[in-house]
């Protein structure tokens, strides 16, 4: 989608006023730190740059006063409880009123940019995007002065969200945002719910509410939050009433903070999207404290799954059944030409689950075993003879440099198997072999669960899980 311009026109507010959510250009570029697509020669490179923390994902939620921003705010987090999720408001920032404008605080107008220390929230956002903790200052907005022996600790996390009337206002705090949202909602409503919450929650008189409102808030919207609303990537009517437009903003947030840098340069890499379960499973085989047994346990569940997920990128073809109720379903064939080839040893792990998946499939051996340190490879292969009429799933646990999976894929190529008929299956990518294997093969495709950080010296992942293939059939005693 195309960014949504510093200025707008009139169709664009008429747009806007529509009863769906507004999608004017999601931007999420200022989410994770890209590495450079260049090759990597060597593990020091690595080292040097995918080493470097993602950024967190900083949403920024703004909106008229009572517009039911702070309800879309919890809405967000309650849906990203598997990530960590800091809420930071811009009514923290209020300036303290000197003696002389407490004396006359009916005539302060707390809805105008300059009742915001906007340098001291910029700086806030800047120390969290660098993963650094915070201390943010609490506001009475009884006393109208910032309690100076107490502050609010917010440490570094995935997801910052910053809430306020005014935060799309200066151009630096945008810029620090990777998506805007400004919540619209119909000026009665918000004024029934600023009554209410003035009254109850700030101690305040019907009265003075009332001509508040009418001398500060509502000129402050119209020359400053209305006017900011252009710079929305989302709008959202009717608040956290819309179920829909919330739900499709964290799919799009889950989306981005699961998509690994590596994704974004090659478009042909997927990682299936993490939850607790795989989190937890890939926590039990890298530990290498596990029994055998658990370690063959967990190693197939993950199998199993990077299996199905690779499945799903196989060409289908649609066909009509009857059910036994007698009504006809339109769903999809499988894929016939299929087999799998498995490079000895470690991919020999992944066949049952393959097996379990796929009826009498065919599964084929490679063989690449390093002959001294001259670099050469002597290779065995037994393949099915129609190799190349079928599509390939080929199966290691894990990709470290990159080099043995060239070598077997280049002789599947050999043997007549179109790139594009090519799916490498893993549990772990390193980022140079990923580079190593999109650069020569840009048409087969890569399905992993989890991309690590790096290789080592010794050309080992880190973090890794060790000697799969060893630890899998035991002979690492």
């Amino acid at each position: 989608m195309t960014p949504v311009p510093e200025e707008t026109t009139a169709i664009d507010y008429v747009m806007e006023a529509a009863s769906g959510a507004h999608f004017s250009g999601l931007r999420f570029d200022g989410l994770l730190t890209s590495p450079r697509a260049s090759p990597a020669p060597t593990p020091t490179h690595f080292s040097n740059t995918d080493t470097t923390p993602k950024q967190p994902f900083v949403i920024g939620v703004s909106g008229g006063t009572a517009s039911g921003k702070t309800t879309v705010c919890d809405m967000i987090i309650q849906q990203l409880h598997d990530h960590r999720v800091v809420l930071v408001n811009q009514d923290s920032f209020y300036r303290g009123l000197t003696a002389e404008e407490m004396t006359r605080v009916h005539e302060y107008n707390f809805d105008h940019p300059d009742a915001f220390d906007t340098e001291q929230l910029l700086e806030c956002v800047e120390k969290l995007k660098s993963g650094l903790s915070v201390q943010v200052p609490i506001y009475d907005f009884k006393t109208h002065q910032r309690c100076s022996d107490s502050f609010r600790q917010v440490n570094a996390s995935d997801v910052i969200i910053l809430e306020g009337i005014l935060v799309f206002h200066d151009a630096r705090v945008r810029n620090l945002m990777s998506m805007k949202i400004f919540v619209d909602t119909d000026a009665d409503v918000r004024l029934a719910r600023r009554i209410r919450r003035d009254t109850v929650e700030r101690g305040r008189d019907i009265n003075s509410v009332l001509e508040q409102y009418a001398k500060f808030v509502k000129p402050a919207f119209d020359d400053f939050v209305l006017p900011s609303k252009k710079y929305a990537d989302v709008i959202i009517p009717r608040g956290g009433d819309n179920h829909v437009a919330i739900d499709l903003i964290v799919q799009h947030i889950r989306t981005k903070l699961g998509q690994h840098d590596l994704c974004k340069i090659y478009p042909n890499v997927y990682v299936i999207q993490s939850t607790f379960q795989i989190r937890g499973m890939h926590t039990l085989i890298r530990d290498k404290e596990i029994s055998k047994h658990d370690f063959v346990f967990y190693s197939d569940r993950l199998i199993r799954l990077v299996v199905e997920h690779g499945l799903g990128h196989l060409p289908f073809t649609e066909k009509q059944i009857v059910t036994p109720t007698g009504s006809v379903y339109t769903g999809v064939d499988f894929c016939k030409k299929l087999c799998g080839v498995s490079i000895i040893r470690s991919g020999e792990s992944m066949e049952n689950a393959l097996r379990a998946c796929c009826k009498g499939i065919k599964i084929g051996k490679i063989l690449i075993h390093r002959d001294g340190d001259n670099g050469k490879q002597l290779i065995y292969e037994k393949l099915p003879k129609d190799i190349s009429e079928r599509h390939v799933l080929l199966l290691d646990p894990v990709l470290a440099t990159g080099n043995s999976a060239n070598q077997a894929i280049e002789l599947l190529i050999q043997k007549g198997v179109p790139e594009s008929h090519i799916i490498f299956l893993n549990l772990i990518s390193a980022p140079e072999g990923i580079h190593c294997v999109c650069k020569r093969f840009p048409s087969l495709k890569i399905v992993t669960s989890e991309i690590d950080l790096m290789l080592n010296e010794e050309f080992r992942v880190i973090p890794g899980l060790g000697e799969f293939g060893d630890r899998y059939f035991g002979t690492d005693d």
